[in-house]
């Protein structure tokens, strides 16, 4: 049975479609924020930037199978539908679009995006897997929801750019926006994986954000990018279980920085695990 919920659902492509078509007919622009739900204050900053931007915004909630690989959380990841829609309803979104496995990947489903540029390294290090998951169904959601615009969060940094260079390379014709990263009082990024830590592992894993920063300001202090982020590593190091990486990246395309002062914009990037419980961040650095 589907749940009763504040806003306007649709489960199916052809019912998403019906109400967008009756959108496009009355000269309405239409934005998009895909999630996997759990929503918080992060998700509805991305909402109310679509809403700026577009008369109408439809906000996805799917957890891709895709992109988890086995022994990954996709089993723990929360479901929370109706509390969902309930805070998008309350941010001003048009309509919550929740398709099911099967909608989304029908028995015989054998496509996927392949990907290189600003996917390689980082998030691919860790989880090769990731990025053509990610790829494929937002590939997918763009040809479903067929939006002006969509807007991404750059807390997954690494992703918007996947996304933006993914766009531009299958000329899908989707504005993509970069989506401001919403944080906590100490700088923790907002992260719908914040739930899993427990309250000793909350408080370490404030200091992601606090060695992100100092990284940073080493490089736009006229530091050294290998000194600085050596630095910064081994501070990481100290402070959590387990490092994944912690690099300083051109912010345009994320290849690898020339040695000696940093000579262009560049994005520092994390992902640490406190505790079982995996987070990533970046911060933009600007050359003095």
């Amino acid at each position: 049975m589907r749940p009763d919920l504040p806003l306007p659902a649709a489960y199916t492509v052809a019912e998403l479609r019906e109400t967008v078509a009756a959108w496009r007919r009355e000269g309405l622009t239409v934005g998009f924020v895909p999630t996997m739900g759990a929503l918080h204050a992060g998700h509805l900053a991305l909402v109310t930037q679509a809403l700026e931007r577009a008369d109408r915004v439809v906000v996805s909630i799917f957890v891709n199978p895709a992109q988890f690989a086995p022994g990954e959380d996709f089993d723990a990841y929360p479901r929370t539908l109706e509390s969902d829609a309930d805070k998008l309803a309350g941010a001003g979104a048009h309509l919550v679009y929740a398709p099911s496995a099967f909608e989304m990947y029908p028995q015989g489903f054998s496509t996927t995006v392949s990907l290189s540029g600003p996917a390689e390294g980082l998030e691919s290090a860790a989880r090769p897997h990731f990025f053509a998951g990610v790829a494929t169904v937002v590939s997918k959601l763009f040809n479903q929801v067929r939006p002006d615009l969509a807007v991404f969060g750059e807390k997954d940094y690494q992703q918007l750019l996947v996304i933006r260079r993914m766009t531009e390379d299958l000329d899908l014709g989707v504005e993509i926006v970069p989506g401001v990263t919403v944080r906590e009082a100490d700088g923790l990024a907002l992260s719908s994986r914040n739930a899993y830590l427990s309250d000793t592992d909350r408080k370490r894993a404030a200091a992601l954000n606090v060695i992100l920063a100092d990284f940073a300001q080493a490089l736009e202090g006229g530091g050294d990018v290998a000194t600085a982020q050596t630095a910064a590593l081994t501070a990481a190091a100290d402070a959590f279980d387990a490092v994944d990486y912690v690099e300083a990246r051109c912010a345009d395309t994320l290849a690898q920085l020339p040695e000696g002062p940093l000579d262009r914009p560049a994005r520092v990037l994390a992902a640490v695990k406190v505790g079982g419980t995996r987070l990533i961040d970046n911060r933009p650095a600007t050359p003095r």
